[in-house]
């Protein structure tokens, strides 16, 4: 009998994709996705855990779901890092739960659903795959929505930060074989896919500890390659891990798009260091201007946090300081806030949450000017935007992304679904653009400027400068 499964997902483009790799596992069950709650036999809440606003927003949905369980007997479960983090707590927390499923047990749900089915039995499976076969989900079958796709090559993470939950949620490091990839890919191009998202917790550190296997520069280089891929994109970067490699593929791999998501968490070189970051703000502006001395266009994001233990004003003013001096196109900023287990949670010196929330202000403040500063410089260019649907702001209007991330509106129809156009740039807010189709002749133009650096980072220059000492 056909089933439905309703999920809903919280945090960050892994717990996404998660998402995508569950309704795949559970086709195979006989469960097919419905986008109404109400309609589902089978519930399950995707949770992220890396920040106190998601946690806290998993037990509210739950609350919503209790009464589709008491009057249709709806199966509950709960997915991802609260799942991970909490185990069989939340089983005690929450009677009418049925089923926790952790971050590395995707593959079981089908028989964990049986357990639940057919004994009544409440389950739980928070364990380490320590072989790395949850890293193996199925492809997908029939015809793709979508003209783009996220695709996980690693997953877990070896840094340690004294503030994240990621390694206690997700494990340690582990990269799955390049040839699954590169198939999945392959995969995915012909069933219409344009682009490709490579994820990971620090999908930079792609390859180590597998024998023989590729590096990440040279996964790029081999995905470039496939033919129906057009646009490549990957996240998230450690900046500890960026290597010139990477860098250089920039300027190389016509196919991987000018922007990069970089983290760079504080300013300080005092809070880096009790962060246990593994790089100092020198070393990270080294970075930065590696990256533009290669392609004068690409476009850098990042995460910030405020307010992490022991924070000054000056750590503050120094966080100031880097954004000016990068002047990102975008950031994420997040107050600090303490997650269970972590080194951080136990500092002495937290500061208050009045300080946090001031500082969070004038931050956003700051970089809200930067962000439509940089959009503006839009104005009157042609950028090649992949068309990937309609508007979110109108169903009268198609939407899309230039090659360096940002989103443009503009006057079109299903027609131009998947196509790259160029696109004349009319208009700049803070966080997309709009514009006008443009004709066919300015195909050729679109971008506007030159990408990529003539002289891009010569093979006979360095690496990085290494951080001082205990500084990492």
């Amino acid at each position: 009998m056909q089933r439905l499964v309703y999920i809903e997902t919280y945090g960050c483009q892994m717990n996404e994709h998660d998402s995508e790799q569950i309704l795949r596992v559970l086709e195979g069950a006989n469960y097919l996705e419905t986008k109404e709650a109400q309609q589902a036999d089978l519930i399950l809440v995707n949770t992220c855990s890396v920040r106190e606003k998601p946690e806290q927003k998993v037990y509210s949905a739950l609350g919503r779901f209790k009464r589709l369980k008491e009057e249709k007997g709806t199966i509950l479960g709960v997915t991802g890092c609260v799942a991970q983090q909490e185990g069989e707590k939340l089983l005690d927390r929450i009677p009418y739960l049925d089923m926790v499923v952790g971050t590395q047990a995707i593959l079981l749900i089908p028989q964990m659903l049986k357990r639940v089915e057919v004994i009544g039995e409440k389950v739980c499976e928070t364990g380490f795959d320590e072989k790395g076969t949850h890293l193996k989900t199925p492809l997908p079958s029939g015809s793709l929505p979508n003209v783009k796709s996220f695709v996980t090559i690693m997953q877990g993470c070896d840094h340690f930060c004294s503030y994240c939950i990621v390694p206690y949620v997700r494990g340690r490091e582990k990269s799955r074989a390049s040839a699954e990839i590169l198939e999945e890919v392959k995969h995915l191009a012909e069933r219409g896919v344009k682009e490709v998202c490579l994820l990971g917790q620090n999908v930079n550190g792609y390859g180590k500890g597998l024998e023989g296997e590729m590096s990440f520069p040279e996964l790029l280089r081999a995905i470039d390659g496939i033919e129906g891929i057009e646009r490549i994109r990957f996240t998230t970067s450690h900046p500890a891990d960026l290597s010139l490699g990477l860098i250089r593929a920039f300027s190389e791999l016509g196919k991987l798009c000018e922007h990069i998501h970089l983290p760079f968490q504080s300013g300080s070189n005092r809070i880096l260091k009790a962060m246990h970051r593994g790089y100092t703000r020198e070393s990270y502006l080294e970075k930065i201007d590696r990256l533009k001395e290669v392609c004068s266009s690409i476009a850098i994001t990042a995460d910030v946090m405020v307010g992490f233990p022991g924070e000054e004003e000056n750590d503050f003013e120094e966080t100031l300081d880097l954004m000016e001096k990068v002047r990102f196109d975008d950031l994420y900023s997040f107050k600090y806030s303490p997650r269970k287990g972590t080194k951080a949670s136990r500092h002495e010196h937290q500061v208050e949450e009045k300080r946090k929330q001031e500082r969070l202000a004038l931050l956003q403040k700051i970089q809200k000017e930067t962000t439509l500063q940089r959009n503006m410089a839009f104005l009157g260019r042609i950028e090649e935007v992949l068309v990937e649907g309609y508007s979110k702001q109108s169903r009268r209007d198609m939407g899309g992304r230039t090659r360096t991330n940002k989103t443009v509106n503009f006057k079109g129809d299903l027609t131009l679904l998947g196509r790259r156009i160029p696109v004349r740039i009319t208009n700049a807010y803070a966080h997309s653009l709009r514009g006008e189709r443009g004709s066919s002749d300015e195909k050729a133009r679109a971008g506007g400027i030159e990408r990529r650096s003539h002289d891009p980072i010569g093979t006979d220059l360095h690496e990085f400068s290494p951080s001082p000492p205990g500084e990492t």
